[in-house]
């Protein structure tokens, strides 16, 4: 069986979609290669502003999950074609789409992704996986941050405590004991205010 898997990541900063190409075969997991895809000028304007609005249209909602499972799916298949791969030699895809509600603290909590992981599979054909946040929130957590797995698989140490600080939209540490359960939380704003700035001043 194939150890090539593709993750698939668009953060609050909507700069991008972040894709990646591992080979887990290998410990720790190998990154054969990653690329940003651009999100249209357009599609990034309306992903903002349905994340902001405290009322949202629920038809315009589902057809911008469709063009953003498109876009991702786009993504997938140009990483692995330009990194000399078929779909067919790809295990799965791991998506976690674009976050545009997350309300851990609500009753009942809630996490919204857009980015069809339907579109996804059936685009590409291959096996496709999302709704990380959600399934967190239904075992109890709070649907970040996420990294913290990650990081114990890369960075955790035999011989001497570490802690990982991620700074992306909403910055988050993940304290990496020798011999203790490993913990992560978020500390607060990290890029999101740097892109308020510059959009703001830059126009970006």
């Amino acid at each position: 069986m194939s150890t090539l898997f593709v993750g698939l990541m668009s953060g609050t900063s909507v700069d991008a979609v972040d894709v990646a190409l591992v080979d887990m075969d290998i410990s720790p997991p190998c990154l054969l290669t990653a690329r940003n895809h651009p999100i249209p000028k357009e599609l990034r304007k309306t992903i903002r502003r349905l994340a902001t609005e405290p009322a949202v249209d629920a038809g315009e909602m589902g057809r911008l999950d469709v063009e953003t499972g498109e876009l991702f799916a786009e993504a997938a298949l140009t990483l692995i074609k330009d990194a000399g791969f078929e779909p067919r030699d790809i295990t799965a895809i791991g998506s976690h789409g674009q976050t545009i509600r997350h309300e851990p603290d609500a009753s009942p909590p809630c996490s919204i992704q857009i980015g069809d992981p339907n579109i996804i599979a059936e685009r590409t054909g291959i096996l496709t996986v999302a709704d990380f946040r959600r399934a967190d929130l239904a075992a109890g957590g709070q649907g970040a941050p996420l990294a913290p797995a990650f990081h114990a698989a890369i960075f955790q140490s035999e011989i001497q405590n570490r802690a990982v600080l991620n700074i992306g939209g909403i910055a988050n540490v993940t304290h990496l004991p020798m011999n203790a359960r490993i913990t992560g939380l978020d500390t607060g704003p990290g890029n999101t205010l740097l892109d308020a700035w510059a959009r703001k001043h830059l126009q970006t």
